[in-house]
């Protein structure tokens, strides 16, 4: 007979919202900090079930579907941190010198709601009634499952959190090395090419962070980036220093002259900034694109199913399960609707006061239009591309790009009659903050149905999810502006006009993504992109495309080169993505090496905690970290009175960074030896 709990088992309490909060709260700092420093941040769904199913263990009432709605909570983490792709730009344009609490937490809550909302109508035909993979939906699925039904489980559940604590507190530990200037921040060198003024080299942050991107990110990925390494550093900067452009089309080189008194390194530097990084972000716009552009029919073909559906449901008498019940419809259309009032507020706010006060009415008129139009559409293609490939995987700087393009031509056309300082922008800043509210949406659809798709593997109610969801939207928009605005008074962002950051070593964060963007929105309004390099960049991208296809056509989808990867390898600077290469190589080792084991799927996921540990262990670091010296002014407040010489501190940093990555993967491997063994 079918018990009551079985038939309605604990799944939102008090308990487990308020761990998956603290969850959320913490994540969503490493995450914030994690895609400022290197444009990419990672899925906490596995980390958030371990952690819950490690503590709520000693409850002995908990059930697995509590712990799923602990991390359908803390998942928002992972995704609602992306809108710093773009919420920089506006400290990069001028526009803001510190980061408002209100109006940032406004953007977020928006639109994280409503992309919980949107995505709702397709979850039946889109992860109930469809063969789509979901890759991480399924993988928390199973270590939800895993970590509650068996001994084993249990144990692996304690070694989980084992995991992700030494992968954290190691990596603040060698964080803290690279702060203390005890290890160097930085292994790299650079050299001339030539008897010519070519230059190249290499360099890597001395980041566990970055390594743990990489396990995570995988072996294609790492590849791809890797390639791209190879096209910056081994083609682009050798010569592009050796040779200038002098005219794009048709193209012709000129030999290139530099100042005799820069360096080496900042030669080279140099050379990427000014042209190389525009060559990636055109390769990155192209293969954005073309990803988008390859799912049109499939969404299309997915919300088609979810019409159909709806129509079927309507017609129909049959009572559907607990496992099948959304929040009612009229709930999600009022909820939708009303949505729209705080966010004309918010766009109304914005403007006022400044430049644009006389053009407000049709720019909010224009704006909450556009957010209800593209946010529903940006929230579908995101909603199949999470399942198709996953949350991680999803090319969201794609629909950045895309967004904003057409968010500028929207307000430019509006504003383009309307004259006075700062009026441009002004219409800048307009299109970044609209643009904000539209990915907050993408993301929080992009990851709700890959959290429904856990919770419909583990017998979970939709509509209770949907509840967590938002409060984890809630949660984690309350930490996105009190963290960027730490970091920005920190470190602060590359051109900022109203720089006032403190001087501290590792210099400004790249934030490549919201550079990106604000640029493209500037060349938009004001016609200043850098078209010929971004002309190259385009063109580098579909080489790229055709390779890709090729490969995956050749080999039977075993084999591919992901276009974004390589174009993001391009336009990051190497001391980020060198790092993220090493840390997919040790994974895909880590894996081999294991692959005889019996428990190798338990050595994995530890393995993947450990990685997933290294990452909020630096990350939660340097928050504190910029928090010290925020309070105290002082950027040397834990430096060494005297640092290691260069040479001895890349050696260090080379040698103990080595030793922990090692001495964790063999610990692991242990780990799960042992669990084999008690089962």
């Amino acid at each position: 007979m079918t018990t009551p709990a079985a038939t309605h088992p604990k799944e939102i309490t008090v308990r487990g919202i308020i761990l998956g909060v603290l969850i959320t709260l913490i994540f969503t700092a490493a995450q914030v900090y994690l895609g400022l420093k290197v444009g990419l941040t990672f899925a906490t769904s596995i980390p958030a079930a371990v952690i819950s199913m490690a503590l709520l263990r000693f409850a002995k009432t908990a059930t697995i579907q509590e712990n799923n709605i602990v991390q359908t909570i803390a998942s928002a983490a992972g995704t609602l941190a992306s809108v710093i792709f773009v919420l920089p730009g506006l400290i990069i344009i001028g526009w803001w010198k510190d980061v408002p609490f209100f109006i940032t937490f406004g953007a977020c809550a928006i639109g994280g709601v409503l992309g919980v909302m949107y995505t709702m109508p397709l979850r039946r035909a889109l992860v109930s009634q469809s063969t789509l993979p979901y890759p991480e939906g399924v993988a928390a699925a199973e270590v939800l499952r895993v970590g509650t039904s068996s001994r084993e489980g249990a144990a692996e559940g304690s070694a989980g959190l084992w995991a992700v604590i030494l992968g954290s507190v190691t990596s603040a530990l060698y964080a803290a090395g690279a702060a203390s200037k005890f290890l160097a921040a930085e292994i790299s060198s650079y050299f001339k090419v030539g008897k010519t003024t070519g230059v190249s080299g290499m360099a890597g942050s001395s980041s566990l962070a970055l390594v743990g991107a990489g396990h995570l990110m995988g072996i294609t990925v790492g590849i791809a980036m890797f390639f791209g390494l190879f096209l910056a550093w081994g083609v682009g900067v050798p010569v592009l220093s050796t040779y200038q452009i002098d005219s794009f089309w048709p193209l012709h080189l000129v030999a290139a002259h530099p100042d005799p008194a820069l360096s080496v390194a900042a030669y080279a530097e140099q050379v990427r900034a000014d042209q190389i990084r525009f060559i990636g972000a055109g390769a990155i716009g192209m293969a954005a694109i073309w990803t988008i552009g390859k799912l049109i029919v499939p969404v299309w073909g997915g919300l088609m199913s979810a019409l159909e559906a709806g129509r079927a449901r309507k017609a129909g008498t049959m009572d559907l399960p607990r496992s099948e019940h959304d929040l009612p419809v009229w709930i999600v259309g009022l909820v939708i609707m009303l949505s729209m009032v705080p966010a004309g507020w918010l766009l109304f706010g914005f403007l006022s006061g400044g430049p644009l006060t006389d053009l407000a009415l049709p720019l909010v008129i224009a704006g909450v239009l556009y957010i209800i139009v593209a946010g529903l559409l940006a929230a579908a293609v995101c909603g199949y591309m999470a399942g198709l490939i996953g949350s991680s995987n999803s090319p969201v700087s794609g629909i950045a790009i895309l967004t904003v393009l057409g968010a500028a031509v929207i307000i430019g056309m509006i504003g383009y009659r309307f004259t006075g300082p700062n009026v441009e922008t002004a219409l800048i800043a307009f299109t970044l903050m609209v643009t904000t509210v539209v990915l907050a949406v993408a993301v929080i659809g992009n990851d709700n149905l890959q959290d429904l798709k856990t919770g419909q593997l583990v017998d979970a109610t939709p509509w209770k999810q949907q509840v967590g969801l938002i409060i984890g939207v809630l949660a984690g928009a309350c930490v996105v502006p009190v963290v960027l605005n730490l970091l920005n008074n920190v470190w602060g962002f590359p051109g900022d006009p109203n720089f006032h950051a403190i001087d501290v070593a590792g210099g400004t964060l790249n934030a490549p993504q919201a550079v990106l963007i604000s640029t493209l929105a500037k060349g938009a309004i004001g016609g200043h992109l850098p078209l010929g390099y971004l002309g190259i960049g385009c063109v580098v991208g579909i080489l790229l495309i055709a390779i890709d296809e090729g490969l995956r056509l050749s080999s039977a989808g075993k084999f591919s080169l992901p276009p974004l990867g390589v174009g993001l390898a391009i336009y990051l600077p190497a001391s980020v993505t060198a790092p993220v290469v090493v840390g997919a190589v040790a994974g895909w080792i880590f894996v081999k090496l294991i692959a005889r084991m019996k428990t190798k799927d338990i050595a994995d996921r530890l393995g993947v905690l450990v990685a997933s540990g290294f990452i909020v262990g630096e990350s939660l670091f340097n928050v504190v970290y910029a928090g010290l010296i925020a309070g105290t002014k002082n950027p040397d407040i834990i430096a060494m009175p005297t640092p290691t010489p260069e040479a001895l501190g890349m050696g260090l940093a080379l040698g103990i960074g080595l030793v922990i990555i090692v001495a964790l993967y063999i610990w692991s491997a242990g780990q799960a030896k042992k669990i084999g063994d008690r089962s």
